[in-house]
């Protein structure tokens, strides 16, 4: 499927023809849905899921700690919108006062919440079933998307498993590569680029995935996602486009081998964050894409 020539994707070797009928795509705008959960000093959390992925995105406020208990693997954090935290494990404790990615390890953990921002929790559903169980749509899982890979995790870290902060500051967007991709050995989190204006409609990036989902997290501004079921023999498989637009703060997933594209609209701040689990092969093949690959060893 192809992709404009500047689209860093174009390196890719994954872009070929879908194969098999996917499942609907969904969409929760977090402003019209309740929070699953409400903390003490106003922290809100919107428990979302896909297949393979568990997001836990909170309005998070000053005093209030967002805890996780018996995570059978690593998960990511992002602190963002002005949001601080302590984020503390039986490993150490870290401070986080900056815009950030943060890796936290398998088992219980507790993010203290310092100052007010957002902050979102990326964890591999596989790994954390009883907290899977609290998300709006848990239910809709309850039969498995058979064109989802069974999960598997990627090997941990070989110095072992500790709470690790990457500041967004340290890592700068850089030409020909495709945002600012972070894994660890149970997800990837690409934070993509920020901009003011929408998106050139002649530009757009149609694509998709053979076998993984992707989720994408809409920080802010207005997109609209474009989505198409492949055609098979089988017409009676086909569906009509959807052009759905979304305002953020949402939560997106996008399953295969569904086409797909994000299209930010209007003139206002956008900004769209991609997660999947486990990590994509395809980005990491790529030299120098993912920016902590020398913590993280490939399969």
């Amino acid at each position: 499927m192809p992709y404009v020539a500047t689209d860093p994707r174009a390196q890719l070797s994954t872009a070929g023809t879908p194969v098999g009928v996917p499942r609907a795509s969904t969409y929760r705008e977090l402003a019209g849905s309740s929070p699953e959960e409400r903390l003490a000093n106003g922290s809100t959390t919107w428990w979302t899921r896909s297949q393979a992925l568990l997001i836990g995105y909170s309005r998070a406020c000053a005093g209030d700690e967002l805890t996780v208990e018996d995570v059978q693997g690593e998960y990511g954090v992002l602190v963002i919108d002005g949001a601080a935290a302590t984020i503390s494990h039986a490993s150490g404790a870290a401070s986080v006062t900056e815009p950030a990615v943060v890796i936290v390890p398998s088992g219980s953990s507790t993010i203290r919440v310092t100052a007010d921002g957002t902050i979102i929790r990326v964890i591999a559903a596989a790994t954390a079933p009883a907290l899977a169980a609290q998300s709006i749509n848990n239910a809709d899982y309850a039969e498995p998307d058979g064109n989802v890979a069974t999960f598997a995790a990627w090997p941990t870290a070989p110095d072992g498993e500790r709470v690790r902060v990457y500041p967004l500051a340290e890592h700068p967007l850089e030409a020909g590569k495709l945002g600012r991709i972070f894994r660890c050995s149970t997800v990837m989190i690409n934070v993509l680029p920020e901009d003011d204006t929408p998106r050139d409609p002649t530009a757009l990036s149609p694509h998709h995935h053979d076998d993984f989902e992707q989720v994408s997290l809409q920080v802010h501004g207005d997109y609209v996602h474009h989505m198409r079921v492949p055609w098979t023999p089988d017409s009676s498989t086909w569906r009509d486009d959807q052009h759905q637009r979304c305002e953020a703060p949402a939560v997106v997933v996008i399953p295969p081998p569904l086409v797909h594209t994000s299209q930010s609209v209007e003139a206002m701040h956008h900004w769209l964050i991609d997660v999947f689990a486990p990590p994509r092969r395809d980005f990491s093949e790529r030299p120098g894409w993912v920016r902590n690959e020398s913590d993280y060893p490939m399969p």
